[in-house]
């Protein structure tokens, strides 16, 4: 069927029947496989985004699209009204692995997000004490969970936020990597959780100074406040641990995980907490049809163990290292700055002539490489996992071809 569709015609089957919510590059891709995708008419190139690092594993890893494939022809969805015999297992596999009590499954991560903001909520009124409908989640500015109307009342960005109103209550919003403001806010004594991403990745790849996650950690236990992790996107070997709070040692309270999850596959989420914190819910408080299907269950311990068995964390952490130390050397002074941690990293490319990040991506595009701008003048370079040494030289040059020819 791909094979009689032309580019312009899936572009203008979109534009005419789809809703006008993203503006992609016009790509249009049919076939993907570790760091490569394919467009209809043949084209190869290195994925540069990697799903926003839903496909950290690769395009259809064989080990895992073999998972789907062997469960898919057995069960993919019972309910929760029943047990399957794969959920206990996963559910043991990951407590074990990231060591916590309890998981709790759901889909997205934008679901995992809405799970963490309730378990706050119900362990601020029932364990905290905290005196009904005045528990306060503290957020930073910059942050991206989602879109939902929870993440977007918790949401600056007016492109995620304008005439989507009234919004949920119950936010604080400080600066981002900022102690002090933080300890500010987290003495009133109504605040249940302070809820961020490690590093900020929609708003353009943000590293925090070394010592303010476990700084941040630490305000939040000396006030019993709960540290939320939101490492859908930074989480899963993606910055060179197997979660970005990692590189400061500490263990969140509630941890949030998704996108690769699955290896990009299907959607897979997740959140984890220990008893204090998981048991507030009980039986029909909260739940998803989907959410621990034996599908996902199957995709997502061997997701897992591709990313342990193939030391991509590993790979993640030196290969990072290549990538901005070659972005550095590019001797173009319209890169204004180069920033991240693993293989999670971004350009900010100053406009000129009327050239913006937008036209860079596009002339990257036709020389084989595939990326995304955000906020306009920020790029992200988030490859698969699997990417090899010579891979990132090739791409570096690639990178560099398009901005000679910009």
């Amino acid at each position: 069927m791909n094979a009689l569709i032309t580019a312009a015609d899936a572009i203008a089957l979109e534009e005419r029947h789809g809703a006008h919510n993203y503006h992609p590059l016009p790509v249009v891709l049919t076939k993907g496989e570790g760091v490569f995708v394919w467009d209809v008419d043949g084209k190869r190139y290195f994925d540069f985004l990697s799903a926003y690092s839903a496909v950290n594993q690769g395009h259809c890893h064989p080990r895992i699209v073999g998972a789907l494939q062997e469960q898919a022809s057995r069960l993919t969805l019972t309910s929760r009204a029943f047990h399957n015999d794969l959920l206990g297992r996963y559910e043991e596999y990951m407590t074990k692995l990231f060591g916590f009590d309890k998981l709790l499954p759901m889909n997205t991560g934008v679901e995992a997000v809405e799970t963490a903001v309730k378990l706050c909520r119900r362990w601020a009124y029932e364990v905290k004490g905290i005196p009904t409908d005045k528990a306060v989640i503290v957020v930073c500015e910059g942050n991206f969970h989602g879109r939902t109307m929870t993440a977007v009342s918790a949401s600056i960005d007016p492109d995620s936020r304008i005439n989507y109103g009234p919004y949920l209550p119950g936010f604080k919003v400080v600066p981002y990597d900022d102690i002090a403001a933080l300890e500010t806010a987290l003495a009133d004594p109504h605040v249940a959780g302070f809820l961020l991403e490690p590093i900020q990745g929609e708003a353009g790849v943000v590293v925090p100074k070394d010592g303010y996650l476990s700084a941040a950690f630490n305000a939040c236990k000396k006030r019993n406040v709960l540290f939320m992790a939101d490492e859908i996107q930074t989480g899963i070997a993606r910055t060179g641990k197997m979660l970005a709070c990692d590189h400061e040692g500490f263990r969140a309270d509630i941890l949030m995980l998704g996108k690769a999850l699955s290896g990009g596959v299907l959607p897979v989420s997740a959140v984890l907490a220990d008893d204090e914190i998981m048991l507030c819910i009980k039986p029909g408080e909260h739940g998803s049809t989907y959410g621990g299907n034996p599908l996902a269950c199957a995709v997502a311990m061997e997701a897992m163990q591709v990313i342990q068995d193939e030391k991509m964390a590993d790979n993640a952490a030196i290969l990072g290292e290549v990538l901005r130390n070659g972005l550095r050397s590019i001797n173009d002074d319209r890169i204004k700055a180069v920033r991240g941690k693993g293989l999670l990293n971004a350009i900010v490319i100053e406009p000129r002539d009327g050239k913006t990040a937008w036209d860079l991506c596009l002339k990257m595009a036709e020389n084989g490489l595939l990326a995304k701008p955000t906020h306009g003048d920020i790029i992200r370079f988030a490859p698969p996992l699997v990417i090899t040494e010579n891979q990132i030289y090739e791409c570096l040059g690639i990178i560099a071809k398009s901005l000679r020819e910009f």
